[in-house]
């Protein structure tokens, strides 16, 4: 088969790597210049765990090519996957205009009969416009090339991407042909062979499904927190309450943990869509309004905590981080936790140092030297009156707290992911303050 992927961000980049890594011929093409001659170079854009010597692999092998020009990439093709973003509006709704200019740029070259397959996150409805688009520019042309439309929405987790791709928990494909639907199959054989299964569904059915699931992983997360909140209220501890109702096979144990809130490329940005699609529609998505709206105040909760603990003076008052990135390993930091608490800190005339393992380049393009970077993570500790843990790296699991006692001038550690035992770090001589327990 020939596939040929429009974008290559994190959705677009795995997608073609792990297709051309079962052998299939994958063109990936980007607007961007300077990042496809990078990826020619096997300069990755992004950080995602396996993606690199994927990439590199696949590459000299002759099995994944780059460039900036779908002429390049569209004749003899089977499918062709739009993996463009699709960024909120000022209103939160999603922005379609690259998923529609991609549809229109297939339409303009597109030579015999292929797959248009949006692999972008888009509200109900998005195929339909899709189709009119390209068939609009064959129209211009004056051509009747055959093709068919299809919802493939992606699953994959920032920092896991590539192994969610090869070992999909399922596949979801929204069709409305048959043959859509074999070439579908076909494209995806690898990938369930041992057991994974591709559920097959109408197209407004799968692209309101993606919405769906990272709507609720999001509520249970909203949701624990709140009920973590409540539990510093009423004197009960939040980690006890998780491993009581984990065990219920009605709920699970994941996506119950109690932290400062989530962030990332999919769930504020579909939430804040799925809301507005609701609300374009006469109907309120009211628990998902009460879900965006924990989220946004969790993300200041260690912030409120070191007021708290300072007598509301964080004035000169050095603030170590561990952590920037939205979650551990990647150095994704859109809508991160991280970002507001550095702005909070600072209006309070804080100084912040950070440290992060991989996301400190992402962050200087954000914020700039907002902050002061360190080279490691004790570095960031030098002179610090608080440590504040945000990102849950592995490293910081079991740092020496001998070490930690002697760099800090406070001791005082607010962690926002509950990655420590509160007698221990109490031993050591520090105060300490976590999510979802009354101490």
């Amino acid at each position: 088969m020939k596939i040929t992927v429009v974008g290559t961000g994190y959705v677009g980049l795995v997608t073609g790597a792990c297709l051309a890594e079962v052998g299939i011929d994958v063109t990936c093409v980007d607007i961007d210049k300077n990042k496809i001659n990078n990826l020619n170079k096997g300069i990755i854009p992004i950080w995602e765990p396996g993606l690199e010597p994927m990439v590199k692999r696949n590459y000299k092998s002759n099995r994944l090519h780059f460039t900036t020009e779908l002429s390049d990439a569209i004749e003899g093709v089977d499918v062709v996957f739009g993996a463009v973003g699709t960024p909120p509006d000022e209103d939160g709704s999603a922005d379609l205009q690259y998923v529609l200019e991609v549809a229109r740029e297939v339409g303009r070259k597109m030579t015999n009969y292929l797959v248009m397959v949006t692999k972008s996150t888009v509200p109900v409805g998005t195929a339909k416009k899709v189709k009119n688009a390209i068939q609009e520019e064959l129209d211009k042309r004056g051509v009747n090339i055959p093709f068919d439309v299809a919802s493939n929405p992606e699953f994959l987790k920032e920092g896991d991407a590539v192994n969610d791709f090869l070992k999909p928990d399922r596949i979801v494909v929204g069709v409305e042909s048959e043959k859509a639907k074999d070439i579908m199959a076909r494209l995806y054989k690898p990938f369930t062979l041992n057991g994974h299964p591709v559920i097959f569904m109408d197209i407004p059915s799968a692209e309101m499904t993606k919405y769906a699931a990272n709507s609720m992983l999001a509520t249970k997360i909203s949701f624990m927190n709140d009920i973590a909140n409540l539990c510093e209220i009423m004197g009960a501890d939040v980690n006890m309450v998780r491993q009581g109702i984990g065990t219920d096979s009605r709920i699970g144990n994941k996506f119950i943990y109690p932290g400062i809130g989530y962030g990332g490329s999919c769930f504020p940005k579909d939430v804040k869509a799925l809301i507005k699609t609701a609300d374009q529609n006469g109907y309120s998505m009211r628990i998902l309004k009460a879900v965006e709206d924990v989220n946004e105040s969790q993300k200041s909760r260690l912030f409120y905590k070191a007021m708290q603990y300072f007598n509301s003076d964080l004035k000169d008052k050095t603030i170590a981080l561990w952590g920037l990135s939205f979650k551990p390993k990647t150095d994704d930091m859109r809508e991160a936790p991280a970002l507001v608490l550095i702005d909070k800190l600072i209006e309070q005339g804080a100084k912040v140092k950070a440290y992060d393992p991989v996301a400190m380049d992402e962050s200087r393009r954000r914020i700039g030297n907002k902050v002061t970077y360190t080279e490691d993570m004790y570095g960031a500790l030098v002179d610090a009156d608080a440590l504040m843990l945000v990102t849950e790296w592995p490293e910081f699991r079991i740092p020496n707290f001998e070490v930690v006692k002697k760099l800090m001038t406070g001791k005082v550690i607010f962690d926002g992911r509950n990655l420590y035992d509160r007698d221990f770090i109490e031993e050591k001589g520090f105060d300490y303050f976590n999510i979802g327990t009354s101490k």
